[in-house]
């Protein structure tokens, strides 16, 4: 059975993919028009950020 935790590399790719979609969805105003997964990923990252923001962190 494959390891959950992604490579580095992976990691860096979905940042990146992210970043492009947060970045179109602003742009565009299309976050509705986005499909579920990328939603709950930005919700997902923007949580992790404002936590970050909190606690003082990265």
């Amino acid at each position: 059975m494959p390891s959950a935790k992604p490579s580095a590399k992976q990691s860096a790719a979905a940042r990146k993919n992210i970043k492009k979609a947060a970045a179109a969805a602003k742009k565009k105003m299309t976050i509705s028009h986005l499909s579920q997964a990328t939603r709950t990923a930005l919700g997902k990252q923007g949580a992790k950020v404002a936590a970050a923001k909190r606690r003082g962190g990265k």
